[in-house]
């Protein structure tokens, strides 16, 4: 017999398999899906919807609403191209099953049956609970394994407000099940799922007023933060910024809204997006030895726990909190746990988007931080979209690409402008030292395309050198003696 020290006892279980992962999120099904193909046996628990938090009630309805938004909101603004600005007839339910339409085409490829039939792993259903370091109890039947990867995501963070219990109130994971539009849809949290939702549901016929108590977009860069926030009060959403709430009320089947400054606003919604939490209270962390807060799990560099055997990746742990941050920690599992390579996180060139219309999107240091850092060590390279001529040909100009550097070393990138976040790619590349500013500036890229400022901008850090006095002489001695 043995125990866990918390009074159960038990029969030792003999190991089942080599990794047990929990929760089938883009963080646990990386890993998983990983391992399994080096032959790895694997165990994946997932106690909800396949795909997690992303697929589900994240990032993929996001950006579907997204999409169908920004098409009404085309159709208003048609008359600079000649054709004739229209009130658009919007079918809210008809959106509600595009965005579930979008949903269920993406599950396909984090399904149940593809990672049991393509990847060999054996998905069980249902909540797990750890009963020591090395054993998982899930329906019943435990699961024994020498690692164990935790990837349990996190929760919408409700704030302590006055009455917060007594109103129905929405968050990301309940806001794209809604079939009929609100007329007056209040949002606590001017951060990227409030800014996004408030855009949207404005551009789909709501009303839309959002309360932050700092300032809307408060992570990013301010001067790239004021070409969205016109664009956004240009379309009709009011913010009230440096502004708490203080009470909510149930009003006339709608919700009453009191904040610390200002008259009350009622509205017929109330959308919470005021950040994550985490809370893992009952699953057992302390009787595998792993340390946690309501910020998550704290890890190493290699993403492991207090106790070195068990993994935490993605929402769970403290740390950013993207998509695209835990399916790539998800990979460093696997060439952990599968290949004995000790991998270790590094997110100086973390790319994050927040997909508003114009988007707002950043890699590795803001110019803020920099600042702090560097101090005026730093330089900044700046191009504006008013000078790219595919902007300029779609009559949609505004914005602008900042590179953030000290020398010639980039240490960051905003953008800020239509399909922002695609031209982030050559320049994590270059924060993570893969490529510089000179290859940027010296590739060859498609006429006329918006990527073209990215070349602009990689030219203009050089540009100095490049023209500087030693290359002038260097070209006037040729003239004068070689030439």
């Amino acid at each position: 017999m043995a125990s866990p020290g918390n009074g159960k006892e038990w029969i030792d279980v003999k190991r089942t398999h080599d990794l047990i992962v929990i929760g089938a999120g883009s963080a646990g099904l990386t890993a998983a899906g990983g391992c399994a193909q080096f032959g790895l046996k694997v165990a994946l628990i997932e106690k909800g919807p396949m795909g997690g938090d992303c697929l589900n009630t994240g990032c993929v309805p996001s950006k579907a609403l997204i999409t169908a938004a920004r098409r009404a909101q085309a159709m208003r603004e048609s008359a600079k191209y000649g054709i004739a600005n229209v009130d658009p007839a919007i079918d809210f339910k008809a959106v509600h099953d595009h965005v579930q339409a979008a949903i269920a085409a993406i599950a396909v490829d984090d399904s149940q049956e593809r990672f049991e039939e393509e990847f060999g792993v054996e998905v069980f259903r249902g909540t797990a609970q750890m009963i020591d370091g090395s054993t998982i109890e899930v329906n019943g039947q435990r699961l024994k394994a020498p690692r164990i990867c935790l990837a349990l995501g996190s929760k919408p963070f409700i704030p302590p407000v006055e009455g917060i219990g007594d109103v129905p109130y929405l968050t990301n994971e309940t806001i794209f099940g809604l079939t009929e539009r609100p007329n007056h849809l209040a949002i606590m949290g001017g951060g990227p799922i409030g800014m996004e939702m408030a855009q949207s549901f404005r551009r789909l016929g709501s009303e839309v007023t959002v309360f932050e108590r700092g300032t809307v977009f408060g992570k990013d860069d301010p001067e790239a933060v004021a070409v969205v926030k016109a664009k956004l009060e240009h379309e009709g959403v009011v913010m009230h910024e440096r502004t708490d709430v203080v009470k909510v009320s149930p009003v006339g089947g709608g919700v009453r809204i009191e904040t610390d400054s200002g008259d009350p606003v009622e509205a017929s919604h109330l959308l919470v997006a005021t950040g994550r939490t985490c809370d893992f209270t009952g699953f057992g962390l302390e009787n595998g030895g792993v340390e946690w807060s309501p910020r998550g799990i704290p890890v190493d560099a290699r993403r492991r726990t207090s106790n070195k055997r068990i993994y935490a990746i993605g929402d769970c742990r403290v740390g950013p909190r993207f998509t695209h941050a835990s399916g790539y920690e998800g990979s460093l599992i696997v060439l952990q746990v599968a290949l004995g390579l000790p991998s270790k996180a590094d997110y100086k060139a973390l790319p994050w988007v927040t997909y508003s219309d114009p988007e707002l999107g950043h890699v590795g240091m803001t110019e803020k931080d920099a600042r702090e850092k560097y101090g005026d060590k730093i330089a900044i390279t700046r191009q504006d979209f008013a000078g790219n001529d595919r902007a300029r040909a779609e009559n949609d100009a505004h914005g602008f690409l900042k590179v953030i550097r000290k020398g010639k070393k980039i240490l960051g990138v905003t953008v800020v402008g239509p399909h922002a976040g695609e031209l982030l790619l050559p320049w994590s590349l270059a924060i993570g030292g893969k490529a510089n500013a000179f290859a940027i500036g010296g590739a060859i890229v498609p006429y006329p395309t918006r990527s073209d400022i990215s070349k602009q901008a990689g030219f203009a850090v050089w540009e100095p050198t490049i023209f500087g006095n030693t290359a002038k002489r260097w070209a006037q001695f040729r003239a004068k003696y070689l030439l």
